[in-house]
């Protein structure tokens, strides 16, 4: 492996062997995975390395050279590694595992392929062998590039790394399982189709099949589960050797140069089809990326100025906030200086009424015991004249005194009953007092509330006192200016006026 890379070298620096293929290899290596992006610009790294390795490939093995489709393999290989070890992998998978062979003597050994492919589809797909062969479809005609290439020339990437895998491990005998599989998941579709419309579906409707990464690796799980022994192969190919030696001594050598000539038109005419699907692939990516790129750009645009936008209104947004903070510092000082005062209020309310509680309290008392006094000294009144029998038989004998008594009775309780009526009097007006303070209290309870609702009349008002203010204080500063300046005109006369 070490060998090989530092040949590889070499064979770069040392331009002095130009290859003779250089022109298959420059236009194979523009249609090589066109829509990656390690390989789609002219001039890029992807397309020089590629090229890098066709052309030491092509100076290394002087038999067979370059290939058409070779390009597609160093490509898979060149995604997973450097160029120097793509390189010694491609000439391995071309020497050791027995691809090369697959070039060299006419393409005998993938006639031999296609012989061994048939054998085994008739064994264990045999209804679709029976419609091929009504079809005349041969399998040249649809499995070439599945062994040339291995499969890159057309699937997509995330099946040919599965297939590469693979191939790494078990050798190349492992396409006739790939090649069952794709045959048998395929097998109701080509059933129903005639030879133009099978040769469609192998071109374009099985790749496009397996683009999901899941339907690849189901497809190599039953790929890995189908059985191809190594005997039957050998068996197939021996049987082919017979068939081909019979062919040979059997055959008119003008009409075996004919029969090979047609088959080399057909390959030709199979391979210029390949090519031009191949070109047209390569505009429709090119085409598809360049408007992609548009709308990238065009997205681009717009989310630029959609950014811009963002910001501007950002900007807004937090100035806006700014002075909607200020504004809520002034209206929370605003209304915390309102709860004070309204908390003071219900304070001196509230010793007003503990106030006049006591009062009531003390005048009540008060009233009691003159109430008390009163009945003590009449009981005392009325005991000392019952006691004299003197004045007891004055009242007894007297009905005038004793219509005289009521009299001074109710002279004397009269200043009790309107001090009794003062204090009712002053009681009721210390209750309506205090329904007054539990009104104020009230309405003191509301005024607060309806500060709350009127927050944003008191913005409004804030502003316009600022701008007023501010209207204020420029007037006032142009009148001091003009009175200045209206002073300072009038100084210089009043000398003048003096000596006069």
């Amino acid at each position: 492996m070490v060998s090989k890379c530092i040949e590889f070298i070499q064979l770069i620096h040392h331009s002095a062997r130009d290859s003779a293929q250089e022109g298959v290899i420059t236009r194979d290596i523009h249609r090589t995975f066109p829509a990656h992006d390690y390989f789609k610009d002219s001039d890029g790294d992807g397309q020089d390395s590629l090229y890098k390795i066709c052309k030491a490939y092509s100076v290394y093995d002087e038999e067979i050279g370059y290939c058409q489709g070779q390009s597609f393999l160093a490509a898979v290989l060149l995604l997973h590694m450097p160029e120097e070890q793509a390189f010694c992998v491609l000439v391995k998978i071309m020497y050791e595992y027995g691809l090369r062979a697959l070039y060299k003597n006419n393409f005998e050994d993938l006639h031999c392929k296609f012989y061994q492919l048939e054998r085994l589809m008739q064994e264990q797909l045999p209804d679709l062998w029976s419609h091929f062969q009504e079809l005349n479809l041969e399998a040249h005609m649809y499995a070439s590039q599945w062994f040339l290439t291995l499969f890159t020339a057309k699937f997509p990437l995330c099946m040919v790394f599965h297939i590469t895998d693979l191939l790494l491990c078990e050798g190349l005998n492992i396409i006739f399982n790939v090649a069952l599989a794709l045959l048998k998941t395929s097998k109701e579709d080509l059933l129903q189709a005639d030879f133009e419309g099978a040769l469609k579906f192998f071109r374009v409707q099985l790749p496009k099949r397996y683009r999901a990464a899941e339907n690849a690796r189901r497809l190599m799980e039953q790929a890995c589960n189908i059985k191809v022994p190594t005997k039957k192969l050998k068996k197939f190919e021996k049987e082919y050797q017979t068939l081909r030696e019979s062919q040979l001594q059997q055959e008119d050598p003008i009409d075996r140069y004919q029969r090979e000539n047609r088959r080399l038109q057909e390959a030709s005419m199979r391979l210029e089809q390949e090519n031009d699907d191949l070109a047209h692939e390569l505009v429709t990516s090119k085409i598809a990326l360049r408007n992609d790129l548009d709308q990238a750009e065009d997205k681009a645009d717009v989310l630029n100025k959609e950014l811009l936008s963002t910001k501007q209104r950002l900007v807004e947004t937090e100035e806006e906030k700014r002075r909607q903070e200020e504004e809520t510092a002034q209206l929370k000082e605003v209304f915390r200086r309102e709860l004070e005062k309204a908390e003071l209020e219900i304070k001196k309310t509230t010793a007003i009424i503990a106030e006049y509680k006591q009062i009531c309290s003390q005048l009540s008392t008060r009233l009691e015991k003159q109430q008390a006094a009163t009945k003590e000294e009449l009981d005392i009144v009325r005991s000392k004249v019952m006691g004299c029998e003197h004045c007891r038989d004055l009242f007894n004998t007297l009905g005038t005194l004793q219509a005289s008594s009521p009299g001074r009775d109710k002279a004397s309780t009269e200043p009790l009953d309107e001090e009794k009526d003062g204090l009712k009097e002053q009681l009721r007006q210390l209750e309506l007092e205090l329904a007054q303070t539990k009104l104020q209290l009230v309405e003191a309870k509301c005024r607060i509330q309806e500060l709350e609702h009127q927050r944003g009349v008191l913005m409004n008002e804030i502003q316009a006192a600022k701008n007023s203010w501010f209207s204020k204080t420029l007037g006032s500063l142009k009148s001091s200016a003009s009175s200045s300046s209206s002073s300072t005109s009038q100084t210089p006369s009043s000398p003048k006026e003096g000596p006069a």
